[in-house]
């Protein structure tokens, strides 16, 4: 597992989070109990604070980072999808930020709100609690969200860690 500090800033890991062993996390992040962070994810809290709520996924190929003007936050109970990249921004609980999006500086995705996948939510953009964000740029459409959808993405991320701490075992090397 590349688990990192630089310099003073180190990261904080709850026993119940699980990190990939192909994930990469550096400097100041801190994973809240039965987080996840799956293969090919990177945080980098190297110049700003990067913090994962609890029951929260970071699936692959995700991008997190965070600048020292702009933390990154995201909630309890998010799905943060494949090859995402969000910085700086707040994504508050039962939120989904779908594959290939990106979410940047000031940015907030409220409580079970959804980031279509692709989409680009830019600087300082609002989206509000249940709406979906659509397109580059992205566009809000209120009361699209699926909440039902987040919560039921949210679990099964939560138990599939479970299962990979339980069974996951290398087979070969290098």
């Amino acid at each position: 597992m590349a688990i990192y500090a630089l310099g003073e800033r180190v990261p904080t890991i709850h026993p119940e989070a699980f990190v990939h062993p192909d994930a990469v996390i550096i400097g100041d992040v801190r994973l809240g109990a039965d987080a996840s962070v799956w293969p090919g994810a990177v945080l980098r809290g190297d110049y700003g604070t990067i913090i994962v709520g609890e029951r929260t996924s970071i699936q692959d190929g995700t991008v997190v980072h965070a600048v020292a003007e702009f933390p990154t936050v995201v909630g309890d109970d998010c799905v943060i999808g494949h090859l995402v990249h969000l910085e700086g921004c707040v994504i508050h609980d039962g939120a989904l930020v779908g594959s290939g999006s990106v979410v940047l500086h000031h940015a907030h995705v409220h409580t079970g709100a959804t980031v279509a996948a692709g989409a680009v939510v830019r600087n300082r953009t609002d989206v509000p609690e249940g709406a979906l964000a659509v397109g580059v740029p992205a566009t809000i459409k209120l009361g699209a969200s699926d909440r039902g959808a987040i919560a039921e993405g949210a679990a099964l991320y939560v138990a599939n860690a479970r299962r990979y701490r339980r069974e996951l075992r290398t087979l070969s090397e290098g």
